[in-house]
Formats: C-alpha cells, sequence, structure tokens
C-alpha cells in the first residue's frame, strides 16, 4: 500500500514541477519578445527631433511659412508619438494575454497526459469490483452498489460471461453466440458474438466501465475482467 501511495505523490510532485517550469519558460520567451519589440519600436520623438535638426542646420528656413510648415510637422510628430504609445500600449495587452493563454494552454495539455495516462493504467489494471450480481428474472445486473437494467440478450450475454470467469474461461464470438442461440459452432459466426458483446457495453452505458469490465483478449475472445469470487447469479 506505501508504494503506490508514494508513486502517486511523486508523480504530483513531478506533473506541479512540470506546470511551473513550462509557466516560467512561457513567461522567460514573452518576456524576451516583448523586450526586443519595445528596443526596436522607434523612439517617439524621434520625429520631432529629425525635423528640429533639419531647420536647425538649414539657415535658409527661417522665413514665415517655414516656421508655419516646422508647427505643422511638430503636431504631426506629436500625432505620431502619441499613435506610437498607444501601439507600445496594444503590444504590452496582446504580450499579457498571450502570455495567460500559453499558460493555460500547458495546464490543459500536462492535465491532459495526466488524465490519458491515468486511464491507461486503469486499462491496464482493469476494473476493481467487489460483487457483480445478475438477476435474470428481473432482468437487472447490481455492479458493486450501482444497478443497471438490461435487455433479455443483454444479460443471457453477461451471464454466459459470468459462466466462462467462474470456470477460468475465455470464450469467443462463435461460442458466445452458440451459447446463447443454442446452435452448433459450426452455424455461427464471430461477427454475431461480437455484436452481442457491443449491445452488452451499450447497455451498460459507460464506454470506460463497460470496456474495462468486460476485456477483449486479441486472438482469444472476451472476458470479465473480476475476480470470479465476486460473480453472484439467480
Amino acid at each position: 500500500m506505501p508504494a503506490p501511495i508514494s508513486s502517486a505523490i511523486d508523480a504530483l510532485r513531478r506533473g506541479r514541477r512540470t506546470v511551473a517550469l513550462g509557466m516560467a519558460t512561457v513567461v522567460v520567451i514573452l518576456l524576451a519578445a516583448a523586450v526586443f519589440l519595445f528596443l526596436n519600436l522607434p523612439d517617439a520623438n524621434a520625429f520631432n527631433a529629425r525635423i528640429e535638426r533639419l531647420f536647425m542646420e538649414n539657415d535658409q528656413l527661417r522665413g514665415a511659412t517655414e516656421i508655419k510648415l516646422l508647427e505643422i510637422l511638430a503636431q504631426s510628430g506629436t500625432t505620431f508619438s502619441e499613435v506610437l504609445i498607444s501601439y507600445r500600449m496594444v503590444i504590452f495587452v496582446l504580450l499579457v494575454f498571450s502570455t495567460a493563454l500559453l499558460g493555460a494552454a500547458l495546464v490543459f495539455l500536462v492535465t491532459i497526459v495526466a488524465l490519458n495516462r491515468r486511464i491507461r493504467e486503469m486499462r491496464q489494471a482493469g476494473i476493481q469490483v467487489a460483487s457483480l450480481s445478475i438477476s435474470r428474472a428481473e432482468n437487472t445486473v447490481t455492479l458493486n452498489s450501482m444497478e443497471f437494467p438490461l435487455t433479455a440478450a443483454a444479460i443471457e450475454t453477461l451471464a454466459v460471461l459470468a459462466e466462462a470467469r467462474m470456470d477460468d474461461e475465455v470464450l469467443t464470438g462463435v461460442q458466445i453466440e452458440a451459447m446463447i442461440s443454442g446452435k452448433s459452432s459450426a452455424d455461427c459466426e464471430e461477427a454475431a458474438g461480437a455484436t452481442r458483446i457491443k449491445r452488452l457495453r451499450d447497455a451498460l452505458g459507460n464506454q470506460l466501465v463497460s470496456e474495462l469490465l468486460i476485456k477483449t483478449i486479441a486472438r482469444k475472445g472476451y472476458v470479465l475482467a473480476i475476480d470470479k469470487a465476486a460473480i453472484r447469479m439467480d
């Protein structure tokens, strides 16, 4: 018991470290991109400074018309600097938004990976069933404390699987169809038994639970993945 608990705690710690490292990487990358963008943006007063230098270096630009032109150009430069400042704010907001989105995507990715790993472990270990009670009279099956109403055909399929599990047998689709229909194996097809298994899984509802409860063994057949001592039939 201590080993699985320790393993789960270690996995949780590794997941947290992965998220923290990923978040730090995202922030560093976006911070570097922000610094690069802001350093390469032109100075807001560059236009005004260039116009002022132009007029200072040319003595001929001293008339009223030239002074008026200077004022117009200065107003244009002021407008340009205001627009540039707004661009800086837009870039800053976009970078913050990108950081949030990338961080959320990283968290979702780690969560999905963890869930997939957990599902894979569940598939390998099978489902833990303390009791499986099959009632042919009421067409119901009780799995642990959960009761499922099934059709008569689904109950028969589950009963055949349960009887085979108590005998430690794996049934093919042909054997399942022959046992339920009463025909000889030569007159039955694998697809008919596979169809019965599919209908039983559909009747149980939860795809994950049904696939873990009724396992498919490659090139062998179907078997209930539970302890045979937990099976009760009436």
